[in-house]
């Protein structure tokens, strides 16, 4: 005698469908009305806060600038709401617990920025007397929320933990450059310029600054000197040259990598010749969470065909 499963009960559906509108797991218009919504939100709170920082602009718009700023703080307080209470039902399929999909979310780096953009209101009205102008530039981390709807942050930082090795290599060499460079900086115009080079850690911060901007804002005034500044500016291209190299190789990897998983998905669906409208979704999910474009997708698929011409055309 077979067992029938439980229909899920109205609550459970109504937080099913809350989880995948706001993953957009199912891409509808709905799911794309609340990401379209949330990020013009995002936007507009990031010019928001920069006009608020202008004086005169401040004090014309001040009531505006706070209602603004209630109904921003409710929006995003109802979305991090509704995101712990639905991501109970991400793993509910597989039999987990729903703090399973809370926990995640909640220690996740979205979950992060989602709380984190909106403590500062209610710091502000636990105490109102504090100077909480630090945190209030918490708000401008809103604009992390954008990268919950494209994949180039996400490609970004995966490019960088692929290439961990190369960056580690980088590091070594200019931590090694700057004990060796600030140390005769040091030694050469530390008599000369006391002031500027009284220690190594002075001279460090030189180096620092030079790498950096190409220009320490120091004149060395030895002749040795001159020739270490030109010397610390070269390696400091040497090094930008380097980093963005490997991070350009990096990302252009990663994004043939997730071109090539899309393929392969596409390949798996239409291994039986037939597309169904649930396979639909997947790929339409797919090319949401990996960023691809439109013509990306069509150029995919013009591949696909043309395989399957020239395969086809080999048989006969």
């Amino acid at each position: 005698m077979t067992s029938v499963a439980p229909s899920p009960s109205t609550y459970q559906r109504i937080k099913r469908r809350t989880f995948e509108i706001m993953e957009g797991e199912v891409p509808d218009k709905y799911s794309h009305f609340v990401e379209i919504f949330i990020a013009l939100l995002v936007v507009a709170n990031v010019i928001g806060i920069i006009l608020e920082s202008v004086p005169e602009i401040h004090d014309a718009f001040l009531h505006e600038f706070h209602t603004f700023d209630l109904f921003s703080v409710a929006v995003f307080s109802a979305e991090f709401i509704l995101r712990v209470w639905s991501y109970g039902e991400k793993y509910a399929h597989q039999g987990g617990s729903p703090w399973q999909g809370r926990k995640e979310y909640l220690f996740s780096f979205y979950g992060i920025i989602d709380f984190v953009s909106t403590v500062p209101f209610y710091l502000q009205l636990l105490f109102p007397g504090a100077d909480l102008r630090v945190l209030r530039m918490f708000r401008l981390m809103r604009i992390f929320k954008l990268s919950r709807y494209n994949s180039a942050f996400e490609d970004m930082v995966a490019a960088v933990k692929a290439e961990r090795d190369s960056f580690s290599s980088a590091v070594f060499l200019l931590f090694i450059s700057c004990l060796l460079f600030s140390s005769l900086i040091y030694i050469i115009e530390g008599h000369e310029q006391p002031e500027i080079f009284p220690s190594i850690p002075a001279a460090m911060h030189w180096f620092v600054i030079t790498i950096i901007s190409g220009w320490g804002n120091v004149d060395p005034v030895t002749f040795v000197g001159t020739i270490l500044v030109i010397l610390t500016q070269v390696l400091s291209i040497a090094l930008a040259a380097i980093l963005t190299g490997v991070v350009a190789t990096a990302y252009t990897a990663q994004v043939e990598r997730r071109q090539a998983m899309y393929e392969m998905e596409v390949r798996a669906v239409l291994a039986d010749g037939v597309v169904t409208e649930e396979e639909q979704n997947k790929l339409k999910i797919m090319q949401a969470k990996l960023g691809m474009s439109d013509e990306q997708v069509e150029a995919i698929k013009h591949q696909l065909e043309e395989e399957k011409h020239i395969s086809a055309a080999n048989r006969k």
